[in-house]
């Protein structure tokens, strides 16, 4: 049997190319233009016998789980682009729009452009830049996801707040503290990492989280409105990779600070406090369900 290219030739579809020379070209090309689904005659001819040999099997094989692994690839790009419009699919400075169109740049944190991006996923919803979620699937904590750019083999530091406690038009409790959690890359110790000089890691899920301030779920208030929830991962300025020693906020309202009437503190001044600096963000939008 000769030996089968696997790249596109000149002539082959881009539609189900397998792999193509002279005798084997599987494409839409090969069937009747009226659907009846019957190959044409040609001098090339389909050669079975090389379809039914052992190495051209596997050659196959190989060849389709590679295109599998791409498959999957473009599907889970697909989640995030189309039907859940997500931080990957829309770049850094699409991210960074978003956040200022929901004016949470500049109210809960300084203009920046991430560097990395940020998936929050419960049981059977995730976190989209700005979708509206029940609160009754948010109970349990999420996973947290990060791909991009991780300058620093370290740890991050996960926080959700709401900026609208217990309202937008009254924000009086501003900012909520719903989570602060530690985690690590699981991947910065190996050569292929998310490790230091700029690399690009791959999507990977934050291990080993230790809660600073346990999660409590959104619940927003009767009468209230549509709050925003707001996750940022944070990393530290210094990029040290030794244990961070965080402070716990005394209490949820006001992230624990004192705060004169009408002032608003939370997050932006304790990631200050804590020498931490925004590396991704992503939100969601919940209101009371009776």
């Amino acid at each position: 049997m000769r030996s089968i290219d696997l790249r596109r030739p000149h002539g082959c579809t881009d539609d189900v190319i397998i792999a193509c020379d002279h005798d084997i070209i599987p494409s839409r090309d090969r069937f009747h233009p009226h659907g009846n689904h019957k190959l044409q005659p040609r001098s090339d001819q389909l050669n079975i016998d090389a379809m039914k040999s052992i190495p051209f099997r596997f050659v196959l094989a190989v060849f389709l789980a590679g295109r599998s692994a791409v498959a999957v690839a473009v599907s889970h790009q697909r989640v995030l682009g189309v039907d859940i419009p997500g931080p990957v699919s829309i770049g850094a400075k699409g991210v960074r729009k978003r956040l200022k169109d929901a004016e949470i740049i500049p109210t809960v944190i300084d203009d920046f452009v991430p560097s990395m991006f940020l998936e929050a996923r419960w049981s059977s919803v995730q976190a989209a830049l700005g979708n509206t979620l029940e609160p009754k699937k948010l109970e349990q904590a999420p996973s947290v996801l990060l791909s991009g750019h991780s300058h620093h083999q370290k740890q991050f530091v996960v926080t959700l707040t709401d900026p609208d406690a217990p309202s937008r038009k009254n924000p009086k409790w501003s900012e909520f503290c719903h989570w602060i959690a530690t985690g690590s890359d699981p991947t910065s110790g190996n050569s292929g990492g998310g490790g230091g000089g700029g690399a690009v890691s791959p999507t990977f899920r934050l291990t080993d989280l230790t809660d600073v301030m346990p999660y409590k779920p959104p619940g927003p208030p009767e009468n209230t409105g549509k709050h925003r929830y707001v996750f940022l991962v944070l990393e530290p300025r210094n990029g040290t990779t030794e244990k961070l020693h965080l402070s716990k906020p005394s209490d949820r309202q006001h992230w624990g600070y004192d705060t004169e009437d009408g002032e608003t503190r939370g997050v932006r001044e304790w990631a200050k406090e804590n020498g931490l600096v925004p590396v991704a963000a992503n939100f969601i939008y919940a209101k009371h369900q009776g």
